[in-house]
């Protein structure tokens, strides 16, 4: 499959390599332009582009850039094919890390804010895992404990291809519903970033409840402030964990 990448931080540039590594023609670009992500495509490789080089004659195109970037690409889709399926992988972090957007602080779910910056259906996929989880905790599929990652969408075709690269980078695909309840795997929410199976990714997903993530969100945000830097990846699941229990 033909993919562009977006974004080779934590998240994308694990994509890409995963991608990349099980035979995919990945094509990867991110701000500091072609040379500055020549280097990584060459030792995944890869193919080095620009933005544009990475939604040309693709199938597939992951965004996984900081959140409020997402309004400055709507302008690359004005030529490419309708149909051409995208992945959001963001996450809206007000007072942490994101300036405040005021359609989100009213209710809309993240992904629905960047499907109308991008003017195009997404797919939200790979938000509610970490990125130590991703790189270093996939399994085979049908392997006993594997983590789960929630994919929700309104087209089910772009979905369904979706789920099935989920299960190619080693996690169980779990059909979180429609876009507009992918707030559900937002953070702040029982099934965001838990390191949870599939069972119990299903479980937060349902116990989640309309309006309490940004609550939660903050309560997360305070409790990095109080931590510092030092957190391992076990301390930040014990802490997501901790705002919905699921016991």
């Amino acid at each position: 499959m033909k993919l562009g990448i977006i974004g080779t931080g934590n998240i994308g540039g694990t994509l890409a390599r995963k991608l990349s590594a099980a035979g995919h023609d990945v094509r990867v670009a991110n701000s500091r332009g072609l040379e500055g992500v020549r280097a990584f495509a060459n030792e995944i490789g890869a193919t080095a582009v620009d933005t544009r080089g990475a939604v040309r004659d693709v199938e597939l195109v992951v965004i996984s850039i900081p959140f409020p970037a997402v309004a400055q690409l709507k302008d690359l889709f004005g030529t490419v094919p309708q149909d051409l399926l995208l992945v959001d992988t963001g996450n809206y972090y007000p007072g942490l890390r994101d300036p405040q957007i005021p359609e989100i602080d009213a209710g809309m779910p993240d992904s629905v804010w960047v499907s109308k910056q991008l003017g195009r259906p997404v797919i939200k996929a790979f938000n509610n895992i970490l990125a130590y989880s991703l790189s270093e905790l996939g399994r085979p599929e049908g392997a006993p404990g594997r983590l789960a990652i929630a994919v929700a969408g309104d087209d089910v075709i772009s979905k369904q291809i979706v789920i099935d690269i989920v299960n190619e980078t080693g996690f169980d695909p779990v059909d979180a519903g429609s876009l507009d309840e992918s707030w559900r795997q937002e953070p702040g929410t029982p099934a965001y970033c838990c390191d949870y199976d599939a069972e119990t990714t299903r479980k937060g997903l349902a116990a989640a409840v309309k309006g309490e993530a940004p609550k939660n969100l903050a309560r997360l945000i305070d409790l990095y402030r109080q931590r510092g830097s030092n957190l391992t990846h076990a301390d930040i699941v014990i802490m997501n964990r901790s705002l919905n229990p699921l016991d």
